[in-house]
């Protein structure tokens, strides 16, 4: 079995780009020179941000922080769910006795990251199975509204947590970082599955668990299970019968939370996946009326910062942009690079607020100590006073840095998010545990402690991925109801001008 990939490669690239099918032209971004795309990358020359490759021992640093994060979700998972913990405390400091609660939208981050675990090779294809079988029975066990998972969920029992006292039901923004994620793992097992075809071998039957035969039956079977909870989000429901879509409802206080859902922040990817859904779609107006707010999601007078500029009106109307999650969130499966429409370029947008991010550290206005071209990113995290949503101005910025901004913006900053990554591996090693770098730290306030959110690692661990590889931008954006959904919305896919290689699948053989 060794090797047989290598013999099929041209297939799986062929499935995984399948996006680029309606593509409309060659155009790169519009604005090179702002771009870390906007000219051909790894091929030699000067070492800048936009021309740039990973040395030796830079590439050690990345595959270790990458490994680390991942065994978040791996080790660190709930054992009886599988799925990722709100938090990890390495000195098990848990005021709430939380250890047992699981996040909907950070375990959606985690089964990727497991994904990518199982492509690099550090787990086996049983391993791999076996804990999204696990993962996929639990969630078929869980409290569900109208088809969306709550935000929290008691990893024992499978029960609603209350995230506030009428946040006790559906949460759609949390089912669907959840659903791009399995909608990736279902990606990547049909493409397992016709690579085995392929290869016209017979698979060895294995004993994983509850699942038994061939190694194809069991794919299959996580497939459908997935399918089935794509089939039963009820997108059109959660507009309440307006043009928009709205974050909770309550099974208790019904639409009580009264949020419905504008842009920009980091929900995008809500509304590509009820634009796309097969059983429940909403109208492409719920999207140009409800998200983009009749056109006004597109700002009067562009947020700036150094030369970089936002085209989008950031909610809270932030001086420089919001906290950098908001280009990570809906992109980790979404892919922004070369996608496009009438409001903005988004892959330009997502590199600009990364950049401005960065400026602002580097220029550190507010004086706060150890901020630098290699130390930054300012992001929601934990904080000096428990948790903040970190942003580049005056009132947002309190000295903070939450190293998962700069390791989720890879794909949009390598050189300085590698800068930073190399920084901190080496001068702070009390920054770096079990699980990767700790959620966030001041030397400014000399304060750190070694906890972990799911929400922050699982970012990290998938944009490194997407980074070295496109994996699940390619998983993603292959599938065809996700395509069907761009199109309805009126967003065009271009494919950026880059010298870019087709990510290789180095999918374990069968252990």
């Amino acid at each position: 079995m060794k090797n047989y990939l290598l013999k099929c490669l041209h297939l799986v690239s062929l499935i995984v780009f399948s996006a680029n099918a309606i593509a409309q032209s060659e155009k790169s971004f519009p604005n090179q020179s702002q771009s870390p795309f906007g000219a051909k990358h790894g091929n030699g020359g000067t070492r800048n941000w936009y021309n740039f490759q990973l040395n030796s021992d830079e590439k050690r640093i990345f595959d270790t922080v990458q490994y680390r994060t991942f065994q978040y979700f791996w080790d660190g998972a709930e054992p009886n769910s599988g799925l990722a913990p709100e938090r990890i405390h390495m000195d098990n400091n848990y005021p709430e006795n939380d250890q047992h609660i699981v996040t909907t939208g950070g375990s959606g981050f985690g089964v990727m990251a497991i994904t990518a675990g199982y492509y690099r090779g550090w787990i086996s294809q049983a391993q791999y199975l076996n804990r999204m079988g696990k993962i996929v029975d639990f969630l078929a066990t869980c409290d569900r509204f109208h088809g969306a998972w709550p935000h929290w969920i008691d990893g024992k029992t499978g029960k609603v947590k209350p995230f506030s006292k009428y946040d006790d039901g559906g949460d759609l923004v949390e089912s669907s970082f959840l659903m791009q994620g399995l909608l990736c793992v279902k990606s990547f097992l049909e493409i397992n599955i016709q690579v085995e075809s392929v290869r016209n071998a017979k698979v060895e039957t294995l004993h994983l668990g509850k699942f038994n035969g061939s190694l194809n039956e069991t794919k299959q079977n996580i497939i459908n299970k997935i399918q089935k909870f794509w089939n039963e989000m009820e997108f059109d429901w959660y507009t309440n019968g307006k043009k928009v879509l709205y974050w909770h409802w309550s099974p208790n206080y019904g639409w009580k939370m009264n949020f419905g859902v504008r842009g920009y922040n980091e929900c995008l990817i809500m509304y590509v996946l009820a634009a796309s859904s097969p059983t429940h779609a909403i109208s492409a107006d719920v999207f140009h009326l409800g998200w983009a707010d009749s056109g006004r999601i597109v700002a009067e007078n562009r947020t700036h910062y150094d030369k970089y500029s936002l085209k989008l009106r950031h909610q809270g109307k932030p001086p420089h942009g919001g906290p950098l999650f908001w280009a990570h969130y809906s992109y980790l499966a979404l892919n922004p690079m070369g996608l496009s429409d009438r409001y903005c370029d988004y892959g330009q947008e997502n590199c600009n607020q990364t950049m401005m991010n960065m400026r602002w550290c580097s220029d550190n206005p507010l004086k706060f100590k150890g901020y630098s071209d290699s130390s930054w990113g300012l992001t929601a995290s934990y904080s000096v006073r428990f948790y903040a949503a970190h942003a580049p101005d005056s009132l947002n910025d309190v000295g903070v840095i939450s190293p998962t901004a700069a390791l989720s913006s890879y794909p949009y900053s390598p050189m300085w998010s590698t800068k930073a990554m190399v920084k901190w591996y080496k001068t702070k090693p009390e920054l770096f545990g079990r699980y990767g770098f700790y959620d966030a730290f001041s030397e400014q306030e000399n304060w750190m402690k070694p906890h972990y959110l799911a929400i922050d690692q699982g970012p990290v661990a998938v944009m490194m991925e997407n980074y070295r590889s496109g994996l699940f931008w390619g998983l993603f954006m292959s599938n065809k109801d996700i395509q069907s959904g761009i199109a309805k919305l009126g967003m065009i896919v271009k494919p950026v001008n880059v010298d870019w290689k087709l990510p290789v699948f180095k999918m374990p053989d069968s252990k």
